[in-house]
């Protein structure tokens, strides 16, 4: 192929050497002749279409010149097939039917059957001069031909997709399979790309990847043309080809273990068996990292995981959720996908409300297939750190919609949750009283214990209490009554070791939040305390790792405020103040409600001599808390061991404009 004008656009010469045209103009008006074909171009119109404005006789050289340069790629009597011809009307392009991979293009999906509908798609490495950059004023000459050729080629992924679910063509299928996928990528909407892959799938047998297809197609049609996908979609998954007949559908699902659903003070969560939509040698890979998320969500102790041999029974079939949910008595369901595309890995995630059947939750990861076990186990810490926050936001939803009367001492602690990632003195002090309604149900709770004790905490920190020897002795009793109840929760380990380090032990709160650690090594709250930790043991270097840790955990926490915050201390600690005052600024911008954080925006951006932001800082701190002198922050006791950096956040403040006494 000499000339290619799908995804890039490049010419070769004869001898198969590229070809350099002098600008990029003359190469578009090349790439407009070949579009034209036989029937050419009027000179007028390309004159004007690619010289707009500059006159009419300066258009027309401009013209000249570019069809010179064309001549001068291919000379007269070099044994090329290609040449331009022109009279003082039209522009043509003379060349071989087999020069051009559009012209090709054309011919073989007019020629039909398998063999060429699969060339037509290889030739399509994507929509017309969509990798070569084309000026303004040029799009609306290409965006029709653009538009035509792009409709072919989502007919042809529709046909192709149809006639090999006829032919069984392996080698086809992968063909199609690529085309559909570079459609999706542009236009996640493309109905008839969405076909081809359900098609795809049902022919391998895969029928979970198949409905995933179509719930993806469903969704992005609702969100980006507000309709629902076509009777000849739906059609694919109501009656799908290749259904295993019923009697054997019911003889696996009499060997599945039924778990009896019961009533529990936790959500629970089952991690089904992957789709592998490569090679069947990679079956060994995908079943790792199931089992690897699996043992990685067993170790949240906020949730019930079901055994991998459980959720292994259904591998092969597909069943819906709300059956698995039924059967196996859970609340969630992890689902996903593992393709390999040469030495590249993909996976996808998602968890999806069982009763629902509603997504809650989804990403994907890439990496290299040269890395598989340590990409095996970054995916695991990394699901299981995203899960987390993602089930604990369901529950907290669930426990909001119940009726007061039916709220247990569970409901009540999640219902505190939000309230808790408020950071003002408003929501924590909400916060207390609903944690304070779950300990009158239930005395024992180690988690509301623990929870109320870092309230009394914040309380302290941030100076929202007139008694603060009062509010450090709630703290420490509330941890005192929740030890003993709380050794196998690490939410709570971290939240008592978080009071302790605002009440001033950093000993006792690296225990206890290293204890959680054990239990749950991908607990971002946990990573995001012990940065914390850090901070204030005058530790910079291990308190960013540790912030760095948990944002990449769970890069959609709702305290991801927080974390960054944290990384913006360990900044200011470090000295790269400009560095905390960049995140401080963008957390006020973005959590309105997170008062604190303009007390430290304003002593950074004093120490990087960003006065104006300073003073504006101030003065917002101390229209939402005037009572606040700067002698009552260093008098603070988790500012005991680091006096360093609690002397120069003193001198910010002041630079600031907040009051010393």
């Amino acid at each position: 192929m000499r000339i290619r004008l799908l995804g890039e656009l490049s010419v070769f010469s004869s001898s198969d050497q590229p070809v350099r045209f002098t600008t990029r103009k003359t190469a578009l008006v090349f790439a407009a002749l070949v579009l034209a074909g036989r029937r050419g171009v009027r000179r007028a119109l390309l004159a004007d279409g690619f010289w707009p404005g500059r006159g009419e006789a300066q258009a027309r050289n401009s013209l000249r010149q570019a069809l010179v340069d064309i001549r001068r790629a291919f000379p007269a009597g070099n044994s090329t097939a290609i040449e331009i011809e022109s009279d003082l009307e039209t522009v043509r392009l003379a060349a071989a039917s087999g020069e051009a991979d559009l012209w090709v293009f054309d011919h073989l999906i007019e020629q039909g059957g398998v063999r060429s509908l699969a060339a037509a798609a290889e030739l399509y490495r994507g929509d017309l001069l969509s990798e070569t950059s084309i000026p303004d004023e040029l799009e609306q000459w290409f965006q029709p031909d653009r538009g035509n050729y792009r409709q072919k080629a989502l007919q042809l992924v529709d046909r192709l997709s149809r006639e090999l679910n006829a032919g069984g063509d392996v080698a086809g299928e992968q063909v199609c399979e690529r085309l559909a996928e570079r459609l999706l990528a542009s236009e996640p909407a493309a109905e008839e790309a969405h076909r081809a892959m359900i098609r795809i799938y049902q022919h391998r047998g895969q029928a979970n990847a198949a409905m995933r297809q179509y719930l993806l197609c469903r969704e992005a049609l609702g969100r980006e043309l507000g309709v629902e996908p076509e009777a000849t979609t739906r059609a694919l998954i109501e009656t799908p080809p290749e259904a295993p007949p019923p009697e054997s559908s019911a003889a696996v699902k009499s060997d599945t273990p039924v778990a009896v659903p019961r009533e529990r003070e936790q959500p629970s969560v089952v991690v089904m068996p992957f789709d592998n939509l490569s090679s069947e040698e990679d079956d060994y890979f995908v079943d790792g990292v199931v089992e690897e998320i699996t043992a990685a969500l067993s170790r949240v102790r906020d949730f019930f995981v079901i055994a991998r041999q459980s959720a292994f029974t259904y591998k092969g079939r597909f069943i819906d959720v709300r059956e698995v949910g039924a059967e196996l008595g859970v609340t969630y369901v992890v689902e996903g996908t593992v393709r390999r595309g040469g030495d590249r890995l993909r996976i996808s995630v998602q968890l999806v409300d069982a009763e629902s059947r509603k997504q809650l939750w989804s990403d994907r990861y890439e990496g290299v297939s040269a890395d598989l076990f340590e990409f095996q186990d970054r995916i695991a810490a990394q699901v299981a750190g995203a899960i987390h926050p993602a089930v604990r936001h369901a529950e907290i939803e669930s426990a909001t919609r119940k009726p007061p009367a039916n709220l247990r001492a569970y409901d009540l602690v999640m219902r505190a949750f939000p309230k808790l990632w408020g950071q003002n003195a408003v929501a924590i002090a909400e916060a207390m009283k609903t944690l304070e309604e779950a300990l009158k149900l239930d005395p024992k709770y180690g988690r509301a214990h623990a929870l109320l004790a870092w309230c009394h905490a914040l309380n302290i920190t941030y100076l929202w209490s007139p008694n603060q020897a009062a509010e450090l002795q709630a703290t420490l009793d509330a941890v005192d009554r929740a030890s003993g109840l709380i050794e196998d929760d690490p939410t709570a380990l971290t939240a008592c070791g978080a009071a302790v380090s605002l009440s001033g032990d950093q000993q006792r709160a690296a225990a206890l939040i290293e204890s959680a650690l054990a239990l749950d090594p991908n607990n971002a709250w946990a990573w995001t305390r012990f940065g914390w930790v850090g901070v204030y043991r005058d530790e910079a270097a291990e308190a960013q790792e540790r912030f760095e840790r948990a944002i990449r955990l769970s890069p959609l926490d709702p305290f991801l405020f927080n974390m960054r915050m944290g990384l913006g201390a360990a900044h200011a600690l470090a000295g790269r103040f400009s560095e905390a005052v960049a995140i401080a600024r963008d957390v006020v911008t973005r959590h309105t409600n997170v008062t604190w954080a303009y007390r430290q925006l304003a002593a950074w951006a004093a120490m990087n001599d960003d006065m104006k932001t300073a003073h504006w800082a101030a003065e917002r701190f101390l229209a939402i808390q005037p009572d606040y002198t700067i002698a009552k922050y260093i008098a603070l006791p988790s500012l005991r061991d680091v006096s360093r950096f609690r002397e120069t956040m003193a001198e910010g403040m002041k630079k600031a404009g907040l009051p010393e006494n």
